[in-house]
């Protein structure tokens, strides 16, 4: 072989080199692909459904399920996973009647899950009837509205919102209005069908709780209504202020009475006391008179003089005025004798 046909031959050789090298990668990325998808990680949020040809090879909804189990690789083998916890549905109000005519919004939500454990596997029967969580939303929406028009429609407005006593709470265990159209939604939800089957055998769907959760007016009818709530409070506190005025008016009058009564026994006991009192000065006097009537003379024509004589005083009296007596003749000795006594006993008493 020349040196000029050596170059050509390792030109050719390259080309298949690098063909077979990306043949390898190939085979081993088909391989790891496939050995990754025939791998079923079980988790314990999730129901899985294992179909292979587009038929159910195995079911994993059980909780001894949980872990890491195998398949044949994709296409031939695939697997559908569902969510196993508990689903909150919660449509918007809807306007209702009720059976007097009148419109209220009533709110409602449903907590549901997808059956889980049971023999009859729930979560099959849910992926050939439903599919997917959007489909089983939507199937309730459509049972819970008609469930919740039938109901509420046969209840007057009165009686869906009757309260007995609007300032205590509910009386023991006893049931309200609300929460008896609760357990009867929830009923007929679990029931399903007019014909008895059970929602769980039907779609393989267990309903876990639902509830009504607002009932109001609509927006059209909610200021006539809070105008009739107000007028009603307002006759409250009328009826109120009515009540506290005449409970008002009786003490008011009690203490009135009260306080006349105890003013006329207060006067009458000052009248009383004044009286005791006055008639015991007057035996005083009495007796201070009988005891020496001249010098209590002479004391009341000092007090005489003493009351209308000033330095302005013009006085005119008769000859026989025991005034002028005095003051032309002077205190009678008697008078005297007897006002010494008084001091002469003063100064005797130690």
């Amino acid at each position: 072989m020349t040196n000029d046909q050596r170059p050509i031959t390792n030109d050719q050789s390259q080309p298949t080199h690098w063909r077979r090298m990306i043949a390898v990668i190939v085979l081993l990325a088909l391989f790891a692909s496939a050995a990754i998808s025939s791998v079923v990680l079980v988790d314990e949020t999730e129901l899985i459904i294992v179909e292979r040809l587009g038929h159910i090879s195995a079911v994993y909804d059980r909780p001894e399920d949980r872990g890491l189990h195998f398949k044949w690789p994709w296409p031939i083998g695939t697997a559908r996973r569902f969510d196993a916890r508990v689903q909150l549905f919660d449509p918007p109000g809807r306007e209702i009647f009720t059976r007097d005519k009148k419109n209220v919004t009533v709110e409602t939500f449903v907590c549901w899950r997808i059956g889980q454990g049971a023999a009859n596997q729930p979560v099959v029967t849910f992926f050939r009837s439903l599919g997917s969580h959007e489909a089983a939303a939507a199937r309730l929406e459509s049972r819970l509205r008609s469930i919740v028009a039938t109901r509420v429609g046969q209840l007057e407005l009165s009686n869906l919102l009757r309260v007995d006593d609007p300032e205590a709470g509910p009386v023991g265990n006893q049931a309200g209005v609300l929460e008896d159209l609760s357990r009867e939604i929830r009923e007929q939800l679990q029931q399903g069908r007019a014909d008895g089957e059970p929602l769980l055998e039907r779609l393989g769907i267990e309903i876990v709780d639902a509830r009504v959760k607002r009932i109001n007016f609509p927006l059209g009818n909610q200021q006539a209504v809070f105008e009739r709530m107000k007028s009603e409070r307002q006759k409250i506190a009328d009826r109120y202020r009515s009540a506290g005025l005449a409970a008002s008016t009786v003490i008011r009058s009690h203490a009135d009475r009260q306080h006349a009564e105890l003013l006329a026994k207060a006067d009458g006991d000052a009248e009383r006391i004044r009286g005791e009192a006055e008639a015991e000065a007057t035996s005083i006097l009495n007796q201070a008179h009988a005891a020496d009537p001249e010098f209590y003379r002479t004391m009341r024509t000092l007090d005489a003089y003493r009351t209308i004589l000033n330095d302005k005083t013009t006085l005119v009296l008769s000859a026989s005025s025991s005034l002028l007596k005095m003051l032309s003749e002077g205190v009678p000795a008697d008078a005297k004798a007897s006002e010494a006594k008084p001091a002469a006993n003063a100064t005797a008493v130690p």
